[in-house]
């Protein structure tokens, strides 16, 4: 059998890449599967909500993907998170932000639904991924068992606020007791 070698693509490439809905693995453009309309009524939510409560409390940007947040350069590494957040002071020291094609810095909170097509190793690889780059905490939404799971960075690994179904309401270290329950999010 003969192989072929494929070419990643390159930094330089990236940046002439149209924006549409994928990540870049080590160069490779990996497309990411159309989602549900389930999960788009999920991120729809999580986004008013969170960027209603942003707006309220003038802490930070709420963004929803397709946006590219940069893991590194070479060998070229991309990943985009349903909903994202930075805090306000960080956001302003990002110059042009609203200009901004993709991020090169940690967002702070990081918001993943998960869908039935992801594996285990998929989701350890992103967690690797955001902590790499110093993402604080990341929420992994999964509309199978209508649960929300909020994981902290701690000094090792990351471990896990809660897992929070039903009517509890959702606790962040970031966002402080979201009023939003799993039940209003999975309807």
């Amino acid at each position: 059998m003969v192989s072929t070698a494929t070419r990643g693509i390159t930094w330089e490439e990236y940046l002439n890449l149209p924006l549409t809905h994928y990540e870049i693995i080590d160069g490779e453009m990996k497309e990411l599967p159309t989602p549900l309309f389930k999960h788009q009524r999920i991120v729809m939510r999580l986004g008013r909500y969170l960027d209603a409560l942003a707006e309220e409390e003038r802490n930070g940007l709420v963004i929803p993907a397709p946006y590219d947040i940069v893991i590194q350069r070479t060998p070229l590494r991309t990943r985009q998170p349903e909903l994202l957040f930075i805090r306000w002071e960080r956001a302003q020291q990002i110059p042009d932000l609203p200009n901004q094609p993709r991020l090169e810095i940690a967002p702070d909170l990081v918001i993943e639904v998960l869908s039935p097509s992801d594996t285990a190793s998929d989701w350890i690889e992103k967690l690797r991924d955001y902590h790499r780059i110093g993402v604080q905490e990341v929420w992994a939404v999964d509309p199978q068992s209508a649960s929300v799971e909020v994981l902290r960075w701690a000094e090792e690994s990351w471990r896990s606020l809660g897992v929070f179904t039903g009517e509890q309401p959702i606790v962040s270290e970031l966002m402080g007791t979201v009023k939003l329950t799993p039940n209003n999010l999975f309807v």
